[in-house]
Parts: C-alpha cells; sequence; structure tokens
C-alpha cells in the first residue's frame, strides 16, 4: 500500500509515535549493550605535528572551518525568514557549531579527558539543536519551542557531563553522549523515507541526505585516523574528519538560510 494510503488509515500522529518508537528502541539497545567505556588510547592521535608554535597544529586549525560555517550561518539566518517554525533552533545550531571549534580546538591543543568535555558539549548540542530543527520542518512545529530547544540543550549537556563524573570515579560510560550524537542518524534517514513534512520551506530531503553521508564518511575516517596518517603522510584521519563534519554543517545551513526574509523578495522585484 503507498504511503499514502496507509497514513489515511492509521492515527495522524503515528509518525511521532514511530519517531519515538526508534529513539526509544535504540536507548534500550544502549542500556542492554551495557556501560560503554572510552577505548584505551582515545587521545593518542595521528598527527602530531607543531606548526607555527601550534602543537598537534592539523587537527587544532582543521577546526577553523566550524566557526567560518557557524558565524556565517548566523548571517545567513538573520536575512532568512524568521517565521520558518525552525529559525531558533537553526540559529542555536550554527552558534554550537563556534562553540565546537573553540571546544575541539582547545581539545586538541592538549588532549586528555578534562578537555574533552569542553570538545564534546558543543558537540552534543549541536545534535540536539540539529535534530530539533529536523522534527520541526518534517514532524512537529513545537519540536522547535523554546521550551524544547531549552530542554535537548539540558539533556545534551547531562550526556556529557555524566560521563566526565563517571570517568572521574573511574566509571565512565559513554552510553548517554552516543545516544545523543547518533539519534539523529537514525531519525532523520527514517522520516525522510516516510516524506514527512509538515513546513513548506522545509529544508530539502537531498540536503539531509548530502549531510548524512559526509557525516558518516567522517565517522569513518575519524575511526581511521592512523591508517590515513601512514597511507597519505599530509594529512591523518581525524583531520580530515573535522573538514568533512564542517561541509555537511556548511552544506544543511546553505540550505537551511536559503528562505528570503518577509517582503524581501517582494523589496527586490
Amino acid at each position: 500500500m503507498p504511503i499514502a494510503q496507509l497514513r489515511s488509515h492509521v492515527h495522524p500522529r503515528w509518525p511521532e509515535r514511530a519517531l519515538v518508537g526508534l529513539a526509544l528502541l535504540l536507548a534500550l539497545a544502549l542500556w542492554l549493550h551495557g556501560p560503554i567505556a572510552q577505548w584505551p588510547g582515545y587521545h593518542d592521535f595521528a598527527d602530531r605535528r607543531t606548526w607555527l608554535g601550534i602543537p598537534n597544529a592539523a587537527d587544532v586549525l582543521s577546526n577553523l572551518p566550524f566557526a567560518l560555517v557557524g558565524v556565517w550561518g548566523l548571517v545567513r539566518l538573520a536575512h532568512a525568514s524568521g517565521n520558518a517554525p525552525a529559525h531558533t533552533a537553526w540559529q542555536l545550531f550554527c552558534a554550537s557549531l563556534v562553540a565546537t571549534a573553540a571546544g575541539s580546538a582547545f581539545y586538541h591543543w592538549a588532549p586528555d579527558n578534562s578537555a574533552l568535555v569542553a570538545d564534546r558539549l558543543p558537540i552534543a548540542w549541536a545534535c540536539a539543536t540539529l535534530l530539533c530543527a529536523f522534527l520541526a520542518e518534517r514532524v512537529n512545529e513545537r519540536c522547535a519551542s523554546v521550551p524544547v530547544l531549552l530542554a535537548a540543550l539540558v539533556l545534551a549537556s547531562v550526556s556529557v557531563v555524566s560521563w566526565w563524573l563517571g570517568e572521574r570515579a573511574g566509571a565512565g560510560d559513554l552510553r548517554a553522549y552516543l545516544f545523543v550524537q547518533f539519534l539523529p542518524m537514525l531519525v532523520v534517514p527514517a522520516a525522510l523515507v516516510l516524506r514527512l513534512r509538515v513546513s513548506p520551506d522545509a529544508t530539502p530531503a537531498s540536503a539531509w541526505w548530502a549531510v548524512l553521508a559526509l557525516y558518516a564518511a567522517a565517522k569513518g575516517l575519524e575511526i581511521a585516523d592512523r591508517p590515513v596518517f601512514d597511507t597519505i603522510g599530509l594529512v591523518s584521519g581525524h583531520t580530515l574528519k573535522h573538514l568533512l563534519a564542517a561541509a555537511g554543517a556548511f552544506w544543511i545551513v546553505c540550505a537551511a538560510s536559503s528562505r528570503p526574509a518577509p517582503g524581501r523578495s517582494q523589496a527586490a522585484g
């Protein structure tokens, strides 16, 4: 049965319930898996070269594109339609990109668990606000309301802080952080396959698919940090991970911020 016909025979809120069910399945899978500790040698990155007095220069400086995309996105959004349901969520996502650049550069300057908190916090914020923006455009506009955004940011922060407190006690558990980071990787493609859309100005599905592909490639390069560096020599997998992730952020922000402000197109005409 075509999806359009299927919708007419089920509860009108079935998409929301299906996505909630998907989130619960991810949470259940992580819970059944048991505690996930940070793997040994996490801070042992392949490219340790210093440049212009900057330690681990490639991994530090490759965070600059995040800041550029974030600032550029905030400027673009200032000229986009503020009436779009996900406008505030997109602004917070861009702000999170700027914070990610600062936090990740700080961490890579001298990698250790304490600095890693500054790295993971803004990444968790970016994942949470990006998901809120997507859901507001595709499922329910309330997903980008101020209370929901605040709750998402708090939960994202708790996922990192809980890991850090556990790590200090010798029992660090990454499950909550991994839930925040990978939930968009499940929810976004599921909603796109179901062709969900509540906003006429929703960011195109093609942009979301491109971001998913770039992010998946970035995670693969992160895992292959040393093999990539040993093979190429010029750049490591982790550095390329930063660049691909920033490219994905640029792609989606460009697509999301393309709506003109009210009256701007008419004035231009």
